[in-house]
């Protein structure tokens, strides 16, 4: 049974609001604002960037990284190692917090400028999450070649490869944010920014608990999004 606090942040993700997310003590210990990405704007990208501050990500669950073909960028470097050996060196292997960055490739939508813009990474991660609606559901093969017609590459618009068992291997924002989204009935795909305080780090909890309750936004522990996770997953 989730918790009231989820279930009131699943209502926000649903209605297009943002909602925080702090991943774990003793893990990155960051909080990110999240909201669904089929739900993004203009204003949500210009909220993420003035009052949140870090790199600002779109996820993808399994199911569409099968349908539009989305790798790993880690693996695409270790591809490179033959003819960039540098490449190998840089592998990232000592990640202090976890055992695989999520990071995937960057993307533009073809229909965007310099892409940066509030307007053009909006508009982006939008079409983004509505190929990632219609792929899921269409025969093998087809989201791949509409992701290359529709979209360009590199980009900026990060995409994060969520785990296939999402939050049994891995517990970071990526996971946290797509199943947030999933239990809310939404296309599996979230958009998030890590929060950055004033003194060179990450933004303190106690100061993005002050800033939901300014706010009126829902704070949510991953510790409870992984117990509602549970119970979502056994019904």
């Amino acid at each position: 049974m989730a918790s009231a606090t989820v279930l009131k942040a699943l209502d926000a993700l649903a209605t297009g609001r943002i909602v925080l997310v702090y991943d774990a003590d003793g893990r990155e210990e960051e909080t990110d604002m999240v909201i669904a990405s089929q739900h993004i704007t203009s204003q949500a990208i210009r909220t993420m960037r003035k009052e949140a501050g870090g790199l600002i990500c779109t996820t993808a669950d399994s199911k569409i990284q099968e349908a539009l073909g989305l790798p790993f960028l880690s693996e695409i470097f270790k591809d490179m190692g033959a003819k960039f050996p540098v490449m190998d060196e840089l592998i990232p292997d000592d990640i202090p917090y976890d055992v695989k960055s999520a990071f995937g490739i960057t993307i533009n939508h073809r229909k965007t400028f310099t892409g940066i813009t509030d307007n053009d990474r909006s508009l982006t991660i939008k079409e983004f999450s509505n190929l990632a609606r219609e792929a899921v559901s269409k025969e093998d093969g087809w989201g791949k070649k509409e992701l290359g017609k529709g979209f360009r590459a590199p980009g900026h618009v990060h995409l994060l490869n969520a785990s296939q068992r999402i939050l049994e291997t891995r517990f970071g924002h990526t996971e946290l944010s797509t199943a947030l989204v999933i239990m809310a009935g939404l296309v599996p795909s979230a958009t998030v920014c890590e929060m950055m305080g004033d003194d060179g780090n990450a933004l303190p909890k106690a100061e993005a608990i002050a800033y939901a309750e300014e706010n009126g936004q829902v704070f949510l522990e991953g510790s409870d999004i992984v117990s509602a996770w549970k119970g979502f997953r056994m019904r």
